[in-house]
């Protein structure tokens, strides 16, 4: 086996190792700069939404189902948007961006109809900008996160109805 060989052998471990610490850990990307060598490993992530069959209370009680308050009306139940089952959630921390760049029009707006894929946000974690793509076809009925604000993994994003 010649240097060529030896040389090429230990960079695809290398880029072996990579990508099995970026399954290990979660991450979608890694860069790593050694003696003039720089790789870069990333992987694309694909978000699928599970939707499940609703079920809808009748009105007549609904209006019941909370408990009463003082003044004897129903108290409103909490509301979670990260239990919404058209929730887009974070798949990592970082900093959210409604736009492609300052100045530019928004990815998307409440009531903007979407496609599946379609990019819906800029998550900009480790100075990489990483597109959010829309789970699944639908309209977009809450957006829950500011521009250029901080944002957790599996904080809830946007609602797609």
């Amino acid at each position: 086996m010649g240097k060529d060989d030896k040389t090429r052998s230990s960079e695809q471990a290398l880029i072996r190792d990579l990508a099995d610490l970026l399954n290990d850990t979660g991450l979608t990307e890694i860069e790593l700069e050694r003696d003039g060598l720089k790789v870069r490993v990333a992987k694309q992530i694909t978000f699928a939404a599970a939707v499940g069959p609703q079920m809808h209370m009748p009105a007549a009680l609904s209006a019941g189902h909370g408990e009463a308050s003082a003044a004897g009306a129903p108290a409103k139940p909490a509301s979670d948007p990260a239990s919404h089952p058209g929730a887009v959630k974070s798949p990592m921390v970082g900093t959210c961006y409604r736009a492609p760049e300052p100045g530019a029009a928004n990815f998307i707006d409440i009531g903007t109809r979407v496609a599946q894929n379609q990019t819906l946000l800029i998550i900009e974690a480790m100075k990489t900008m990483n597109h959010i793509p829309a789970p699944r076809a639908g309209i977009v009925t809450a957006i829950l996160v500011d521009n250029a604000s901080p944002v957790e993994f599996g904080e809830p994003l946007v609602i797609i109805e």
